[in-house]
């Protein structure tokens, strides 16, 4: 009888702890990853119209990288910091997917 029990979990919202059940699909999420600020990812499907930078070339902050279409829409992504472009993994007139990297970025160490 007692392996028929549910198995209470603590949930922790902000300091306040609670105890909960969790359902399958919550244990099957995809976790959560704190954003790595050397990757240009696209945030919605689209394709590639434009890139404006190359592998090597140091680009400032608030520069243009690339420019790409989602949903009739243009979207300009930016630099967003001072470094230089690591890899460039996508070419004119790529379909992207949600979530991909287009460029890889390093950011240029503070003197």
């Amino acid at each position: 009888m007692e392996e028929n029990k549910p198995k209470y979990e603590v949930f922790i919202v902000n300091t306040a702890q609670y105890y909960t059940l969790h359902t399958k699909k919550y244990g099957m999420r995809k976790k959560w990853q704190p954003v790595d600020q050397n990757e240009v990812r696209s945030f919605i499907p689209g394709t590639i119209l434009e890139i404006y930078v190359k592998p090597g070339q140091d680009v400032a902050a608030g520069e243009n990288l690339i420019k790409y279409e989602a949903m009739k829409m243009q979207t300009i992504l930016e630099m967003p910091f001072t470094g230089k472009v690591k890899e460039v993994n996508v070419e004119v007139g790529d379909k992207v997917s949600k979530g991909q990297v287009l460029i890889l970025l390093e950011e240029e160490p503070v003197e």
